[in-house]
């Protein structure tokens, strides 16, 4: 009776109702599961951002030697405008006697460098004044912010230079707001009224002009959704539009938007935000552009591809002049403005600021010398900031000389166009600062880098380092002392024998230590290096850094063992900075994404040779420029001698080589063939031309040897060279050790 009685009050329920129920259950569900992801992706936001490279910046100061033009050229390659007047950051005048600049900000490793208003002077080719003009004082020196050569990436080739809120232009929002999202500031997400307006202005025209997607939704649909074109993700793209509007504010959503819009793509890498398409198009920063590069990089919204104004210049400035209508009827500029920037040229700049292949065997070498420190995860997403050593200048140089003298050496020897190739490095001999670093002919070639790879026999690239552990012993040798330039055999492990012959083909007799190295006597030296010994050579060569395991061969004498371009500049890094080693190195500051220092590379300083010793061997070196195999640089760079040098040559011509050092500079060339044949050119006819010819452009000071404490000098000594009898003003020698007897010679 009690069950008949409940089944009374039983209420049914129609089938449609529990459906109906079950899909709002299930929309608040899928709702719930937009809002958290939109919560959980996009709040505290971190785009992965690609750690920059920058070149050493360019410091000009009173007494320099420049010229008007190349502080134009320095100007032009950081991105400078000129123009009549000088009123905004970026923009220069030149006048025959002065330069006129305003810096642009920014963020060194010591500080932030405000833009300053400055003004240069020049008398008899050097800067005789620096004056900033907004303070009307002069300044002893002005440092130009560095040159951006490139990026390290992140696997999906996303580039993004970031905007703060507080840096957009007013401009970008009222072209953004009028070109597409009128009513931003007033709507929730959506905007009806917009989609409306936009299909009838469309029907109008008869062409799509306008879109109805409002700001937010095209953020959701760029961050969260696919570019398929349904009903669901559309659904998607409102709701999470919606949502979005009711977690964070306005200013923020634009900022997000400004950041991440897709405006482009250069091979493999896709321009994503107005910062990083401001660099790409104009090579400027945001904050530098007019008003009509602002609408065209506004109006590229739409379609990056399709209105790509280097590929497709018409379609763009057709783009660019409807979004400055566009500005004018909703009252963001007025009628004068609007026409003046319509007149414009699109003004693109030749290429982008930065290149993804700009210096590439250089930018490989800064990667491999980062990896020892940082994660490749937080090179290519942390947004570091990396000041390296390069050189611009010298760099070009060293690029377009390489290039040019490989074709003019394939073209007297009639060989085919692109049969040799050359990589080159020159470091600061004191701090082994990499200046300038080529890999091969091709300088855009991101392939293989031969300055770091090409490992190749060094030929007589060894000898100055037998010959100087023969001078650490200055109670039996000094540079007078005679060694014997006669046949010499010697029986290897296998029974055959090991003779080497001089490249003339000659003996010399009883010849000095210096005549032997500058003449780069091949009997002489290996038997040189047997009185030395094997393992004493070997712990020199060792001592100067990167090269070890040196197996004791007597061929090792003659520079029967591979060395990439690189270890031999370690090497030489070492002779040259006075038996002090310093890794050759290419970084000088990393900074975070704030600008703070997250790692500063001080010098390792040791000292791996000994001094005196080291002090001999580089005179001796110096002879072999002046009298020995590399007198003939005397033809390429007269005006920049004394230098010290070394040719290299390696059987049948396969290698050619040429070190050489000042003061402050020491460079590695070497010359030759992918597929080891031989180059046809010798060290002294091959690479010391390459070297030559790159020397001959750049600055290198003469070499200037201070005699350590305790050498004495030997005064106007004559003494035979080859086939000469010359006179030396002087040659040192280890007090203690002054040679008892010289065999002089009569003129």
């Amino acid at each position: 009776m009690g069950a008949k009685r409940r089944s009374r009050f039983r209420v049914h329920i129609p089938w449609y109702v529990h459906i109906t129920v079950i899909l709002v259950c299930i929309t608040l569900g899928h709702i719930a599961w937009l809002d958290f992801r939109i919560q959980s992706e996009f709040k505290g936001k971190r785009w992965p951002l690609p750690a920059r490279v920058y070149a050493s910046p360019v410091e000009i100061y009173i007494g320099q030697a420049l010229t008007p033009g190349k502080i134009e050229k320095l100007l032009l390659d950081l991105g400078y405008k000129k123009v009549s007047v000088v009123n905004r950051p970026g923009t220069y005048q030149r006048a025959p006697s002065q330069v006129r600049f305003m810096q642009r900000e920014f963020h060194f490793w010591d500080g932030r460098q405000d833009g300053q208003l400055i003004q240069v002077r020049f008398h008899n080719q050097k800067i005789s004044q620096i004056l900033d003009l907004n303070l009307q004082r002069t300044m002893p020196l002005a440092r130009l912010e560095p040159t951006l050569i490139g990026r390290i990436y992140p696997d999906n080739f996303q580039d993004r230079v970031l905007v703060a809120q507080a840096d957009i232009p007013s401009s970008l929002i009222g072209a953004l707001l009028a070109v597409e999202d009128r009513n931003y500031f007033h709507h929730a997400g959506i905007d009806f009224r917009g989609i409306l307006r936009a299909l009838y202005s469309n029907i109008s025209s008869g062409r799509v002009t306008q879109g109805g997607s409002t700001i937010t939704q095209q953020l959701v649909k760029n961050f969260f959704l696919s570019r398929e074109r349904t009903l669901t993700r559309k659904a998607n793209e409102m709701i999470m539009a919606l949502l979005m509007e009711r977690r964070y504010g306005k200013e923020e959503i634009l900022t997000a938007y400004i950041n991440e819009v897709y405006l482009g793509q250069q091979g493999k890498r896709s321009i994503h935000g107005f910062g990083t398409a401001a660099e790409f198009y104009f090579a400027k920063p945001l904050n530098e552009l007019r008003l009509d590069q602002i609408a065209l990089l506004v109006g590229m919204v739409k379609g990056a591809s399709f209105y790509n104004p280097r590929r497709h210049p018409a379609r763009a400035k057709q783009r660019r002049d409807l979004a400055l209508d566009l500005m004018f009827q909703v009252g963001y500029l007025d009628e004068a403005t609007r026409v003046k920037a319509q007149s414009l040229p699109l003004d693109l700049s030749a290429k982008p600021r930065w290149s993804f292949s700009k210096y590439p065997a250089f930018l490989q070498f800064v990667k491999n010398q980062l990896l020892r420190e940082y994660d490749i995860e937080d090179l290519r997403t942390k947004g570091l900031r990396i000041f390296t050593t390069l050189e611009t200048d010298r760099q070009d140089v060293a690029e377009l000389t390489t290039l040019d003298q490989l074709k003019k050496l394939e073209r007297a020897k009639s060989l085919k166009p692109g049969t040799l190739q050359a990589a080159s490095i020159f470091v600061q001999s004191s701090t082994g600062a990499v200046l300038s670093l080529t890999g091969g002919r091709n300088a855009d070639d991101v392939g293989f880098n031969r300055a770091m790879h090409a490992r190749r026999s060094i030929g007589s690239l060894v000898k100055p380092f037998i010959y100087y552990s023969a001078l650490t012993n200055p109670q039996q040798y000094s540079l007078v002392s005679k060694v014997n330039d006669a046949d010499i055999s010697i029986r290897l492990a296998d029974g055959a024998y090991w003779q080497p012959k001089n490249y003339d083909r000659k003996n010399h007799g009883r010849v000095s230590l210096m005549e032997a190295l500058a003449k780069s006597y091949n009997k002489a030296t290996v038997n040189l290096g047997r009185e030395v010994g094997l393992k004493k050579v070997i712990d020199s060569i060792e001592k100067t850094g990167g090269i070890s395991n040196l197996e004791p061969f007597p061929s090792l004498l003659l520079g029967a063992f591979e060395l990439t371009p690189l270890q031999v500049s370690q090497m030489y890094q070492t002779l040259a900075n006075g038996g002090f080693f310093v890794p050759v190195n290419s970084i000088r500051e990393v900074l975070d994404e704030k600008g703070r220092a997250l790692k500063r590379y001080s010098l390792d300083v040791r000292q791996a040779l000994q001094t005196e010793a080291v002090f001999l061997t580089n005179f001796m070196l110096v002879q072999t420029i002046n009298h020995g195999t590399g007198r003939s640089l005397y033809n390429i760079i007269p005006d920049k001698l004394p230098l010290a040098g070394k040719t290299g040559t390696t059987n049948d011509l396969r290698d050619s080589w040429f070190v050489g050092f000042g003061d402050d500079v020491m460079g590695v060339v070497w010359l030759g063939r992918d597929d080891n044949q031989s180059t046809l050119y010798t060290g002294a006819s091959g690479a010391m031309k390459i070297w030559g010819n790159i020397v001959k452009r750049q600055n290198m000071k003469r070499i200037e040897l201070s005699p350590p404490p305790g050498t004495g000098l030997l005064d106007n000594v004559n003494l035979p060279f080859g086939q000469s009898c010359i006179t030396f003003s002087s040659i040192p020698y280890l007090l203690g050790s002054r040679p008892e007897s010289i065999d002089t010679c009569v003129h």
